[in-house]
């Protein structure tokens, strides 16, 4: 496992640098489902780089990714690579920062290793289960089991104005929202202890290296009707500390 780790941790600082050498030169965007929901080259570059290592190394893996016909898989069994190019796109596109390249490897639907890469900050997360978590080489200290009103709560902008599943009434249980528009900068906020809970709409490679280093705090996550995630299609997400995971599901009645 130490051999794969490291193999895969090179293979994403490779691909932040490559996005970063062409970051200020002019992108071809496209919309997918709208105006705020885009693909860039860079997208689906970085995605082409990882199945290209992932395949040479591990061709007999499944790959599931967000571009170019990745973006389903008729089982979760056997090995899984779940891989988000560039994570918070529409930050890259406006912002420049905020935003991630993300890894989970799966087996047999169990997180195996998860990885997230905070490109503009040089910050590698990752870890697994059996390993804990760690920020580039150093092992990271489980944060505090806080309930909901003692910290802050990452959340989707549209859920927030729309208000739902309650989503108002969290928040002003909470210490505070916050709306990064990025779900793997939001999951490393919990895991630094930063945040208590994340709530938002998400697809398998949004969630899968998150829920990886989740499960290896002995953090909680599931869909927010308290189902099991499927790995198909985007669905609602909930995740957090003990205690707050505990608190924001009774409001949502299935605790």
């Amino acid at each position: 496992m130490d051999e794969q780790i490291q193999e895969i941790k090179q293979w994403l600082v490779e691909a932040g640098d490559r996005i970063k050498k062409h970051l200020n030169e002019e992108l071809t965007v496209d919309e997918k489902s709208g105006r705020t929901d885009l693909v860039t080259n860079m997208d689906r570059e970085t995605q082409k780089f990882l199945i290209e290592k992932i395949q040479q190394t591990y061709p007999d893996v499944q790959i599931l990714a967000e571009e170019s016909g990745y973006n389903h898989i008729e089982t979760m069994q056997g090995t899984v690579f779940i891989i988000d190019p560039i994570d918070g796109t529409l930050n890259f596109v406006l912002e420049k920062e905020n935003f991630c390249i993300m890894l989970g490897i799966y087996e047999d639907g169990l997180s195996k290793l998860g990885f997230i890469y905070d490109v503009m900050q040089g910050e590698l997360y990752w870890g697994g289960r059996k390993l804990g978590v760690y920020c580039n080489d150093k092992k990271l200290t489980k944060p505090e089991d806080k309930a909901l009103g003692e910290g802050l709560v990452g959340m989707n902008a549209y859920m927030y104005l729309h208000n739902q599943y309650r989503a108002q009434e969290i928040g002003r249980l909470s210490m505070g929202i916050r709306m990064s528009g990025c779900a793997g900068v939001e999951l490393i906020a919990i895991l630094k202890g930063a945040h208590v809970g994340y709530i938002t709409n998400l697809s398998p490679w949004d969630y899968a290296a998150g829920c990886a280093l989740l499960e290896a705090f002995g953090f909680c996550y599931s869909r927010l009707d308290g189902q099991a995630l499927t790995f198909s299609g985007r669905e609602h997400f909930i995740a957090g500390t003990p205690k707050a995971y505990k608190q924001i599901s009774e409001l949502l009645h299935f605790g």
